[in-house]
């Protein structure tokens, strides 16, 4: 196998955004432009050739459609054994859902790979360099969920990221702790991301959703998920309307599809199911990785030559990938959202306290951390069992100064500035595991768009975003400003956990 730098690595970006925002906002064309409209896009998709022989069931009008998304730095009429991808996503669109189904596949998993008529062992991204799209969509039918069927396939180059991103107008990005890499020092791309929520553009949005320098596939699967969320929730359809020249020419520029989507019925067929799902939320599937023990990358074993070197593999166990598979292909019922806590439980007592530790301490000592303003500092009095508040001496990336905890100044879309703050607590770092309280005084930011519901925790009325059944964000909107407990990118916190911090706020300094 080939080793590839991470600078030359693809992303979910091409794709990620190239769908959800492409296929969204040119659904609502169906009524509006009618076939004219289509078949301009479809000249511009025609930029980039068809993936030939593509292994695709062309579904029927208004049933369910799984689109399979690559993310790769292969080049229009190039070999693809000059290429790399290290994204590789399912998307699950059901009109009987309520949700829009999203399960990323890790780029280590070990599989079987035929070539040149031997089969060997090697990681799930390299079936793309060596056979393409066909190769990789037939390894994951075989290999990894039986039965899959895909009715598109997707490969966005990264040319096109920056500019779509930019295109856009950026994405509000709730950063979840410090990013820093110098590549002067690494393989890795360099990033200096500070935590909290910002506007990211072209190249910090690319190398947040990029990064894996200090954590694992997972992570960095669930990060890019997280952004596509934040994007999907941030435009109105006619925002994304009005700007569909512009994106349908970035996106037909640099992505490769099968040849339906080359077809103004198949376009059609698609987006109008993606405009019945427009505006559902997206659920992500978490894959059931096993990270097997490896030292590539490390400096060789005296001795031992480098081909001997254990590869950083992923695997799983074939009955945890079949429930994940099921749980993809099954629609979400609209009242089953939140079915894991009972709406309204806790309105008559105090926040729930399971597996959460008092440290009104610690909060004293972060909030004296943050400089005096507007906007009143709110800390949890509980936090999770295990977790403890960053510090730049406790969670030191990089130069840290003003990080943990970090007192800044976000501008929203028409540039006006709000006085904002971050503090964040980590349970695992080499797991990724970080969460956090965001203040601001921004009372209306995107990110607060679209709550899943309501509920009073600890006499305060709190937003709740769940993603599937994992609660992901709980809010609390004061004459003030606004807060919010952010879980960790793989919801590691339990809905109890995340209700019960929530719940406990308290104004501290």
């Amino acid at each position: 196998m080939r080793l590839i730098p991470e600078t030359r690595r693809g992303m979910l970006w091409r794709f990620a955004l190239a769908a959800v925002v492409v296929v969204a906002f040119t659904a609502t064309t169906t009524a509006v432009a009618g076939l004219l409209q289509f078949k301009q896009f479809t000249d511009y998709l025609s930029l980039s050739p068809v993936i030939k022989d593509a292994q695709v069931t062309v579904a029927n009008p208004g049933n369910p459609q799984t689109l399979l998304l690559i993310g790769s730095d292969h080049r229009a009429g190039e070999p693809f054994s000059a290429a790399n991808t290290d994204t590789m996503m399912l998307v699950r669109l059901d009109p009987n859902s309520s949700t829009i189904n999203v399960l990323s596949v890790p780029r280590d998993l070990k599989v079987q790979i035929l070539e040149g008529g031997v089969m060997t062992t090697d990681k799930l991204n390299s079936a793309y360099s060596i056979g393409g799209p066909n190769l990789l969509l037939r390894v994951l039918k075989q290999q990894v969920f039986p039965g899959l069927h895909v009715n598109h396939i997707i490969d966005v180059n990264f040319g096109g990221f920056e500019d779509l991103v930019n295109a856009i107008g950026c994405v509000y990005t709730d950063v979840d702790h410090r990013y820093y890499n110098n590549t002067a020092y690494t393989d890795y791309s360099s990033i200096d991301i500070q935590p909290g929520y910002q506007k990211l553009c072209g190249t910090d949005a690319l190398e947040f959703v990029r990064f894996r320098h200090t954590d694992n596939d997972i992570v960095r699967n669930a990060r890019q998920q997280d952004f596509l969320r934040w994007a999907k929730d941030q435009f109105s359809s006619t925002e994304l309307f009005n700007n569909r020249n512009k994106l349908i020419k970035i996106f037909g520029q640099h992505t490769e599809t099968d040849h339906n989507l080359h077809t103004v019925d198949g376009l059609i067929n698609l987006f109008d199911l993606v405009a019945f799902s427009a505006g559902h939320a997206v659920k992500q599937i978490p894959f059931p990785a096993i990270f097997l023990p490896c030292n590539s990358g490390a400096p060789a074993t005296p001795g031992v030559p480098a081909l001997a070197q254990t590869p950083c593999y992923v695997t799983a166990n074939p009955p945890a990938e079949n429930r994940a598979y099921s749980t993809f292909m099954t629609p979400t019922q609209a009242q089953s959202a939140s079915s894991s806590h009972t709406p309204g439980k806790h309105h008559s007592g105090g926040a729930p306290t399971v597996n959460l530790t008092p440290d009104p301490a610690d909060a004293t000592s972060q909030a004296a951390a943050i400089p005096h303003s507007n906007l009143p500092v709110y800390l949890p009095r509980n936090i999770a069992t295990g977790s403890q508040y960053c510090t730049n001496a406790t969670c030191p990336i990089g130069p840290v100064a003003n990080s943990y905890p970090r007192a800044y100044t976000i501008h929203d879309q028409q540039d006006n500035p709000h006085t904002a703050y971050r503090v964040t607590l980590v349970i695992n770092p080499v797991l990724g595991q970080y969460y956090g309280v965001q203040g601001t005084t921004w009372q209306n930011p995107p990110i607060l768009n679209k709550p899943t519901e309501t509920e009073t925790i600890g006499g305060k009325q709190l937003m709740l975003f769940f993603n599937g059944h994992e609660l992901s964000m709980a809010a609390w909107r004061t004459p003030q400003g606004v807060y919010w407990i952010s879980n960790t990118l793989t919801d590691t916190l339990s809905n109890q956990q995340m209700l019960g911090i929530a719940g406990s706020l308290t104004r501290v300094g």
